[in-house]
C-alpha cells in the first residue's frame, strides 16, 4: 500500500490528540511505522505547499487584515526532537505561573493569517519555523519576510497589519509604513515614550497621565529609538478590571 501526502495531511486533520507516526501506522492496514518515517524524512512539507492549497479557497478583500503571531508547540517531554529549544510561551500565562514556568522546551512557530474584513473568514497563508541556530533568523526577520511575500509574491490586497507587542519594533513598523498600510499593536508596559513633544524626558507607557479627551481620542506620542518626526497614536484600552492595554497605530486619523 502506498503512502501519500494526502494520507498524512488527512491524519493531521482528523486526529485530535495523538499525532505520532506510531499512532498513524496503527490505523493504516499495510503501512508500517518505518514506511511513514522514510516518507517524512524524504518529503518537504513547505510553506509554499500550504499556500498552493489555500490559494484557491481565499476570498481577497481590500479591507483585509494580516495577523502575525507566534506560538510554541509544547515538546517539554521530548529532548531529542529537532528544532526544540527553551523559549517563552504565552500559552503558559496562568495567573500563578512564574516567568521560569512560562519558558518551556518546544518548537517555535510564526504564522501569518489573512482575515477578510467583510466576512470575518480567515486563512493561514504562511508560516515559519523558529530555528535561529540553523538559519540565523529571528522571529522579526520571519515576519518581515512573510510581509514582503504577501506584497510581492502573493499579491494579496490588505489594509491593516495586526501584531502583538513582540513585533512593535521600529524596523517592522517602518516596513509597514513603506507599504502604506496601517498597523495596530499593543506596547509593553515598560516601553519608553514621549507625549510632550520633546519638552520632557521619556517615561514608561504605564506611567502616562491621561486627560479625559485623550482617553476618548488617543494621544500623539513618539517612541524612543524612532526618528524624531515619527509619531503614532496611542490608546489606553481597559480590557478588564485588572488588565489595561496600550495600543499604538500609525493611523493618526483614528
Amino acid at each position: 500500500m502506498s503512502f501519500t501526502k494526502l494520507d498524512y495531511c488527512q491524519y493531521l486533520l482528523s486526529s485530535p490528540i495523538n499525532y505520532t507516526v506510531t499512532n498513524l501506522a496503527d490505523h493504516l492496514e499495510g503501512v508500517s511505522h518505518d514506511r511513514i518515517n522514510r516518507y517524512l524524512r524524504g518529503e518537504k512539507l513547505t510553506p509554499r505547499l500550504l499556500w498552493e492549497n489555500v490559494k484557491p479557497l481565499l476570498q481577497p478583500s481590500a479591507n483585509a487584515y494580516l495577523l502575525f503571531d507566534d506560538t510554541v508547540l509544547d515538546k517539554r517531554h521530548s529532548t531529542l526532537i529537532e528544532l526544540t529549544r527553551r523559549q517563552y510561551s504565552g500559552n503558559e500565562q496562568m495567573p500563578s505561573a512564574t516567568l521560569r514556568e512560562r519558558v518551556l522546551r518546544g518548537i517555535g512557530l510564526v504564522s501569518c493569517v489573512y482575515v477578510n474584513g467583510e466576512t470575518g473568514h480567515f486563512w493561514v497563508i504562511d508560516y515559519r519555523l523558529y530555528d535561529p541556530g540553523e538559519d540565523g533568523q529571528s522571529k522579526l526577520d520571519h515576519v518581515g519576510q512573510m510581509l514582503k511575500g504577501v506584497v510581492y509574491s502573493k499579491h494579496l490586497p490588505f489594509s491593516t497589519v495586526l501584531m502583538d507587542s513582540w513585533y512593535a519594533t521600529q524596523k517592522l513598523m517602518s516596513q509597514i509604513d513603506q507599504f502604506q498600510k496601517s498597523y495596530y499593536c499593543p506596547l509593553k508596559s515598560n516601553r519608553r515614550i514621549d507625549d510632550s513633544g520633546g519638552r520632557a524626558p521619556y517615561v514608561r507607557v504605564d506611567e502616562l497621565v491621561w486627560r479625559e479627551q485623550e482617553l476618548q481620542q488617543g494621544k500623539l506620542i513618539k517612541m524612543r529609538g524612532f526618528p524624531k518626526d515619527k509619531k503614532v497614536k496611542l490608546f489606553r484600552v481597559t480590557v478588564s478590571t485588572n488588565r489595561t492595554e496600550f495600543v499604538a497605530t500609525n493611523d493618526l486619523s483614528q
